[in-house]
């Protein structure tokens, strides 16, 4: 079987390391040594001021959204995760989709404008499959307008623009680090920001509130991690370079052996000046029910791609409808082909021939 995706473990015995040290420290949880490690690290390694190790990427977004005290509205993608949008909802607020780019299926900046209202407190964008958003054109917009900016950057594991971390962008970033992540503590997130005071905010709302033990900044929520899961963490850090390098070849591959067929099908567009992380690997087909005999074809082979992702967030049950043409015709018609760390390149060969079989007819 070949799976859509598949966590990278490392070696049982370096974990089983950091598991005799938690035994001996017996410090399991509330900010311990592994995991202030691994936020010190995490830290340097995406180049921000401040980073707040969390318990997984949706409680994140929660916390952004309260550490900037937003009401009203938020702008935001119809093409995400579900968590982009019910976070949103969560938090009492109402999200208010602008459609995507045609190219590289991120938010519109273009769009954004005419669908600011009197009570748009907020733009809640995302890295799709680690494109960085038009993070310039949005930052202008906001500037002009008075509004917040928080990044979704849930698959933007080590990404840049301009040689800068992608976090480094907006007023919060937020990132998932769940275990089916380039870079996962089997669950877990982070909260990235720059301003000295939303840093303090975050910090307590984290961790319920506290002042120390017997007084409160305000507001919060539990949103520690474990040692346990701080150790993965730790663990993974030495193999950051090698997954990278690894997911680069195999998207390379997957483009080269789908030349023949490259006139049906699209690709999100990568913008010039970044350093991507080759974190999925996204095909468009031509129709949707081309996009379904594909599948079909390769899981009869116990080949499963994902539809990532469908649908459209347009479609939740719990939100007025808002068409949104270019969203709800990718989200129709796009498969996300396996790419994990030991896909072979024969593998990957037989993926493309049974997508150009069913292709080129």
């Amino acid at each position: 079987m070949i799976p859509s995706g598949k966590p990278f473990l490392p070696d049982l015995k370096i974990y089983e390391e950091y598991l005799s040290g938690i035994w001996a420290r017996n410090h399991l949880t509330n900010h311990g040594p592994l995991v202030a490690e691994l936020e010190q690290r995490l830290k340097a390694f995406f180049g921000v001021k401040h980073f707040f190790y969390v318990n997984n990427g949706t409680l994140a977004l929660q916390i952004a959204i309260k550490a900037l005290d937003l009401k009203g509205e938020i702008i935001t993608t119809p093409f995400s995760y579900v968590a982009t949008t019910s976070s949103i909802v969560w938090s009492d607020l109402t999200p208010v989709f602008v459609d995507i780019d045609p190219l590289d299926f991120t938010l519109d900046a273009e769009r954004i404008e005419s669908a600011i209202s009197p009570v748009t407190s907020a733009i809640l964008a995302t890295h799709i499959y680690g494109i960085p958003c038009a993070t310039n054109r949005i930052q202008e917009i906001a500037f002009r307008h008075n509004l917040k900016v928080i990044y979704d950057a849930a698959h933007a594991f080590g990404v840049e623009i301009g040689g800068k971390g992608v976090l480094n962008f907006g007023d919060i970033s937020t990132i998932s680090f769940h275990a089916t992540k380039l870079f996962h503590t089997v669950e877990g997130g982070g909260i990235a920001t720059n301003n000295d005071e939303l840093a303090h905010r975050i910090n307590y709302m984290r961790n319920f509130g506290h002042q120390g033990y017997e007084d409160f900044y305000g507001l919060g929520i539990n949103g520690k991690n474990s040692e346990f899961h701080a150790a993965m963490g730790l663990c993974l850090f030495p193999h950051i370079s090698t997954l990278l390098n690894r997911r680069k070849i195999q998207s390379e591959h997957y483009d080269k052996q789908l030349t023949l067929a490259s006139s049906h099908l699209q690709k999100p567009r990568l913008p010039s000046g970044i350093r991507y992380n080759y974190a999925y690997y996204p095909l468009i087909f031509e129709t949707e029910e081309t996009m379904l005999r594909v599948r079909d074809a390769l899981e009869n082979e116990a080949i499963y791609p994902r539809r990532y992702f469908y649908p459209a967030l347009t479609r939740l049950p719990y939100m007025k409808t808002q068409p949104m043409s270019v969203a709800e015709s990718v989200s129709g018609k796009v498969l996300c082909l396996p790419l994990y760390h030991d896909l072979t390149l024969n593998q990957i060969g037989d993926i493309c021939d049974i997508i150009a079989s069913q292709l080129i007819r």
